[in-house]
């Protein structure tokens, strides 16, 4: 049995909330999508790819070429608006058929998996991470780099033969959770303290994403941030 929780705040030094989520266990799709491009285009990015991606979804396509179709509308979308603004979001996805999961992502929004430890299935598409690749910085240097929030792919922003959807497959077995989350929760919350509450059997999925923002908030609130939290009982 699937129990899951979703919640989004603006966070407390934003107007607008440029965070984007769904969740359906009837269609077995839940993603977060963090926008970017200010003047209301962030939200706008955000809501082009959710629907895109629900859209081909339902229709039968593989949840990777539903993301690949959501780069699309959103190059499309900005192409016919008279400022040459750029629109762009993050991504992070996944569809369960019975007890099978894919997920996608591209940029910095984040999916973990719980199994009695928290791991980051996930990795970002960003400046901060390339340096940890090449062994310039640590995890801890990064969490404060003054570039950490700059993203090599997103959806809108990189061009369709270039974007890197990647994917990972796997089986979601009783007792294990996956959690979707855009960066303003990682910006505040280090993976310890989020490892901390998904342990509590004593919480829902919804308690459990409801202490994330309020713990993402109570660190500081510098960013919107959504929470999905999907569990398998």
């Amino acid at each position: 049995m699937i129990e899951f929780g979703h919640s989004t705040h603006v966070g407390l030094r934003r107007e607008h909330n440029e965070d984007t989520y769904y969740a359906d266990a009837e269609l077995g799709l839940w993603l977060v999508a963090d926008g970017m491009g200010g003047h209301e285009h962030g939200e706008v990015a955000s809501a082009i790819a959710r629907d895109a991606v629900v859209r081909e979804v339902t229709a039968g396509a593989p949840l990777a070429q539903a993301v690949q179709r959501a780069d699309e509308e959103i190059i499309q979308h900005s192409s016919r608006k008279a400022e040459a603004l750029p629109m762009g979001t993050t991504i992070a996805a996944m569809r369960l058929h019975e007890n099978e999961y894919e997920i996608c992502w591209v940029g910095d929004s984040r999916v973990y998996l719980w199994n009695g430890e928290l791991k980051q299935l996930s990795r970002d598409h960003s400046y901060v991470q390339e340096l940890i690749q090449q062994g310039a910085i640590t995890h801890e240097q990064a969490r404060t780099h003054p570039h950490r929030n700059v993203v090599t792919q997103a959806l809108g922003v990189t061009d369709p033969e270039s974007l890197r959807v990647e994917t990972i497959r796997g089986s979601l077995q009783p007792g294990m959770q996956v959690l979707l989350c855009s960066d303003g929760l990682t910006e505040e919350v280090d993976d310890k303290d989020i490892g901390a509450v998904l342990s509590r059997q004593d919480l829902s999925a919804q308690e459990c994403v409801d202490h994330l923002i309020l713990a993402a908030l109570e660190g500081g609130g510098s960013d919107n941030v959504t929470v999905i939290l999907i569990r398998d009982r």
